[in-house]
């Protein structure tokens, strides 16, 4: 399977940026409703846990933090939650979203690789990365999310 890879150039500091993905109101408009549990410490585990089959508490994705550099780089293994597939431990892939600043603006770049074949959440996965990343554009930007008409 390839590599799902996004980059995207929003208007704002990286450390703007960087908070709109750790932040708890920043994380529960960009990632319907759930928020992002963890210490942010390498080894560690983190999930995103919202609104969802279990209640208000599903666990969507979790998994291990690989790296954590305060506006720079943040590295994860991840797993969808067990709600969604029943051998949810066994795929696994990586989510790598680095940023680098470009003049007055930042350069947001997503990779979610290590699929391992027949992953049963590619497809939906390529899909959601879009949205998530076009949402914290227009986010980071206004301080509005976009409406998808859901």
């Amino acid at each position: 399977m390839e590599d799902l890879k996004y980059t995207f150039y929003i208007n704002a500091e990286p450390e703007a940026v960087w908070r709109a993905f750790i932040e708890p109101e920043s994380v529960r408009a960009l990632f319907f409703g759930s928020v992002l549990n963890s210490t942010f410490e390498v080894g560690s585990p983190y999930e995103y846990v919202g609104p969802g089959a279990e209640g208000e508490n599903t666990v969507h994705v979790y998994g291990t933090v690989l790296e954590f550099e305060p506006y720079r780089v943040m590295s994860f293994l991840e797993h969808p939650g067990p709600s969604y597939r029943e051998n949810h431990a066994e795929l696994e892939t990586r989510i790598t979203m680095t940023l680098d600043k470009v003049g007055g603006c930042t350069k947001l770049t997503v990779v979610n690789d290590r699929w391992p074949d027949q992953h049963p959440s590619y497809e939906s996965t390529k899909e959601s990365w879009a949205i998530i990343l076009s949402n914290a554009k227009s986010w980071i930007e206004t301080g509005k999310t976009m409406d998808f008409g859901w």
